[in-house]
């Protein structure tokens, strides 16, 4: 062991199949719930807390610090079983892991020190960043206010998923004193802060993702991190939350296809054999979805190696390689991005030819297995991402790092 890495001792991977046997039985309680949650919109306060009573926060900590030691890429395998007993959770800890992951990519000292102290002790952080309704491209209305020894927050969020679980939120704001982009990581439990579980989406309906509003919520000054210094590959391993959550969709949709394909008894006068479970055809179709599937969670899985490699190349003193490896983070999440959301999209529709009416049955609920698999591949528009991909290929241009949304100028008469 290196002297560097004694003063900074990194995550860089661990015995997988131990890891994972700690969480298994917790998934599977999960997933025991999931459809009870699904139909009556139950959100998933009791599995969050299993979650963070088992240290699941924690799993990127170093074990130096209490933590998991687990590298990105193990990190996005644990998120695909977690997807697969219930695709909200993946997503409604989204924000947390993006923002244990800046603090892994933070300055070693007291500071971080802290903050994984906390991660390992079981608080989680949800996040809010997006304002909608009338905000111009580039306009944080968010604001954060020195107020003697701390900072004032104030101003509304939709889309904050996993803040209504949460002990701290991850609120991209602006300094009222120098405009200044900034992170404010507020404490959830106090007065100035409101939440709401207004989130009406057709999928992905238990995220907790709603709105958040501050009003004069107390954020420490020590809280308030220049957005500048965010880490580098934010926005790749945001997008490799969603990719593993659509590949736990899938693996959760082939899991019940293939139940029902092999309990099922009623068959047709024109089919192929005496039991569905035989029948060539049936077969073929389940035979399709679990290579796309399994090409899914293929594609997830090596697309999150850029990640830990430009994780490890922020600490190697070497800007060159950290920069080439925030690019490639970029380009093959985006490329896993193009094919995975047309995969998982065709698996979660191609499951019912395999079935019959009755199995569009409101109790059973496989249409959600494609409802949320539509609604993750909404996030981060998949045309763009194939465009940058094109343009990368063709012409070398470099994908961007952070992008925003917001109203763009009115249209000339």
């Amino acid at each position: 062991m290196t002297e560097h890495q004694v003063i900074n001792p990194l995550s860089t991977g661990t015995d997988y199949e131990a890891l994972a046997a700690t969480y298994r039985p917790i998934f599977q309680r999960i997933a025991d719930g999931a459809l009870e949650r699904e139909q009556s919109r139950t959100l998933p306060h009791e599995p969050i807390q299993w979650l963070k009573e088992a240290g699941f926060g924690a799993v990127r900590v170093p074990v130096e610090y209490g933590g998991g030691g687990a590298s990105v890429p193990q990190l996005f395998e644990l998120l695909i079983e977690l997807a697969e007993a219930d695709s909200n959770l993946p997503q409604a800890l989204r924000g947390h892991f993006a923002f244990v992951e800046d603090r892994l990519n933070a300055p070693s000292g007291p500071a971080r020190d802290v903050w994984f102290k906390r991660f390992v002790e079981g608080d989680i952080v949800g996040c809010a960043w997006t304002e909608i309704g009338a905000v111009a491209m580039g306009d944080v209305v968010t604001k954060v206010t020195p107020h003697g020894d701390q900072w004032r927050l104030n101003g509304e969020k939709f889309y904050s998923t996993g803040s209504l679980f949460s002990d701290w939120i991850d609120v991209y704001a602006q300094r009222s004193d120098t405009g200044g982009d900034v992170i404010a990581a507020v404490r959830t439990r106090q007065p100035g802060i409101e939440q709401s579980d207004d989130w009406d989406g057709f999928g992905q309906r238990t995220t907790g993702s709603g709105t958040s509003r501050f009003v004069d919520a107390e954020v420490d000054a020590e809280n308030v991190i220049d957005f500048a210094t965010r880490f580098k590959y934010q926005t790749a391993f945001y997008q490799l939350v969603l990719l593993a959550t659509l590949a736990g969709i899938g693996r959760a949709a082939l899991r019940d296809v293939s139940r029902h394909v092999r309990e099922r008894q009623r068959i047709y006068s024109h089919g192929n054999a005496q039991r569905v479970s035989e029948d060539p055809q049936v077969q073929q179709v389940v035979g399709n979805i679990t290579a796309w599937v399994y090409a899914a969670e293929a594609s997830a899985l090596k697309a999150a190696q850029p990640a830990q490699q430009a994780y490890v190349a922020r600490f190697a003193g070497d800007p060159a390689r950290e920069r080439a490896a925030n690019v490639a983070a970029e380009i093959e999440s985006a490329k896993a991005q193009v094919v995975v959301t047309e995969l998982i999209q065709r698996a979660t529709t191609e499951l019912f030819n395999a079935l019959g009416a009755s199995d569009i049955r409101r109790g059973k609920s496989l249409d959600r297995h494609w409802r949320n698999a539509r609604t993750v591949s909404s996030h981060n528009p998949v045309i763009y991402k194939a465009r940058i991909v094109g343009d990368w290929s063709v012409n070398g241009t470099e994908p961007p790092f952070v992008w925003q949304i917001g109203n763009g100028p009115a249209a000339k008469a």
